[in-house]
């Protein structure tokens, strides 16, 4: 499996990616996810994969040499819409090649991609593509995407990040969210690779790919779980219908309201636990003991 996650900002793009891939217990293997197209001083662009391998594989070696109609390729198209729209393109020209066959072993065509970057003038641009080629894109609303093992690490990304977050924040936000992510989740691992685009630079100048050494992902992983235990311990216990209690720390103020959905018994149940059965059980000993006398 894999994790990626990228974030769209007023001051620039934030890419980071995983690089476990495994096919059971025993193939477990490392294979970089991130790709990046770049002409310095004319575009920036980042390409981060996740589903089937040897699917993602191809699409990218499609993506490096395709040509639409009008003769446009990654490297000359005018926009990163265009951009989106190639590498859609080539998920379909992989689809129309492999999907059947691939169907014949049980394998399903499953494939999704991060793509985003910048191109001449225009803004910085993030995209989310499917396995049918078609994509969304970011807005200031929801500022990133994940693919992969999405739901450990999109807690804190969620309660952090906003457009107007600085790139330096965004970047301590995905290696937090990956921390998380690896912690919880074995198809995830080391090493990482995070790039760091700041808008209209249109070159990669802040790119570093992370393994168990890295000192300051370590420090993050430290400190991170150690103050989540702190503020874990600084938050009062709550009370149970405490009258005497401060009222943020009582839990069931409202007891009357506070009723399980019960549901009922069913009638047999209900004339067994309303009848006398002690007694009746004691008649049937007797009864049973009356029979054996001679």
């Amino acid at each position: 499996m894999t994790y990626c996650v990228a974030m769209r900002l007023n001051a620039g793009l934030v890419f980071l990616s995983d690089s476990r891939t495994n096919a059971g217990v025993d193939h477990i293997s490392t294979f970089r996810k991130m790709n990046v197209f770049e002409i310095p001083g004319d575009r920036v662009i980042v390409l981060m994969t996740s589903g089937n391998l040897s699917i993602s594989q191809s699409i990218r070696q499609i993506i490096a040499d395709y040509r639409t109609e009008a003769g446009e390729s990654i490297w000359t198209v005018k926009s990163m819409y265009g951009a989106a729209q190639i590498v859609g393109q080539a998920i379909r020209v992989v689809h129309e090649r492999d999907a059947k066959a691939l169907q014949q072993f049980g394998i399903d065509f499953n494939v999704r991609m991060i793509l985003g970057g910048q191109i001449g003038a225009e803004e910085p641009r993030l995209f989310l593509v499917y396995s049918a080629g078609n994509f969304i894109e970011t807005h200031n609303e929801s500022t990133y995407f994940q693919v992969g093992e999405l739901k450990y690490g999109k807690p804190i990304i969620d309660r952090v990040i906003t457009p107007a977050s600085t790139l330096d924040e965004a970047a301590k936000c995905a290696l937090i969210s990956m921390d998380s992510t690896l912690r919880s989740n074995v198809s995830v691992g080391l090493p990482l690779d995070l790039l760091v685009y700041q808008a209209n630079s249109l070159a990669v100048t802040h790119f570093v790919c992370i393994d168990e050494h890295n000192q300051y992902f370590q420090k993050i992983r430290r400190e991170w779980g150690s103050h989540l235990k702190q503020v874990f311990e600084s938050i009062d216990a709550p009370v149970w219908q405490d009258d005497t209690a401060q009222p943020d720390n009582v839990l069931a103020n409202q007891p009357g309201l506070s009723q399980p959905l019960r549901m009922p018994a069913p009638p047999a149940l209900e004339q067994i636990q309303g009848s006398t059965a002690p007694v009746c059980v004691q008649s049937v000993a007797q009864q049973d003991g009356n029979e054996r006398q001679p």
